[in-house]
């Protein structure tokens, strides 16, 4: 971390924690306005906003301030019909994941199949996941009883610690 300029800093804050909270005042502004008034939001965060994670202290920071920012915003906007919560990601099949086990591979075919291995032992699951499910649900009249939570969906990644 100490190596870390504040450019990264400026550049992960502001992509990861700002975008959220632009993303929701516009959001929020748009489900005021609109007949019937309310909707659902939900933003995206991550295991390591948890609790943190070496080489990932600025992204650690902006998904904990994620988790805060929804459970905020929920309290703020809930009787207005609009339902924040937060999925607390683990790994799922995205672009940022796919970089990373090709980086992390060096761009050998074989180190690649070894490092997507890895990554699915370190989950109770034994898998790389699909948030699709998860989202589909928050984001329906299923959970209109939920308000502010965030929704830890990994695989069992962070079960043995949180």
């Amino acid at each position: 971390m100490a190596d870390l300029s504040e450019e990264d800093f400026n550049r992960t804050v502001a992509v990861n924690l700002k975008g959220v909270w632009l993303g929701m005042k516009y959001e929020i502004r748009q489900m005021m306005r609109q007949e019937p008034r309310g909707g659902a939001i939900v933003n995206t965060s991550s295991g390591n906003g948890l609790g943190g994670c070496p080489q990932a202290s600025f992204y650690s920071a902006t998904k904990a301030g994620v988790i805060a920012l929804s459970k905020s915003a929920a309290w703020e906007y809930a009787k207005e019909g609009i339902r924040v919560n937060a999925l607390v990601a683990g790994t799922f099949r995205t672009p940022m994941l796919e970089g990373s086990m090709d980086r992390a591979a060096g761009g050998e075919l074989g180190a690649r199949k070894a490092v997507e291995e890895r990554w699915t032992t370190m989950t109770a699951s034994g898998r790389i996941g699909d948030p699709a499910e998860a989202v589909l649900w928050l984001c329906s009249d299923a959970s209109s009883y939920v308000v502010g939570h965030s929704l830890i969906v990994d695989g069992g990644l962070t079960a043995l610690w949180r």
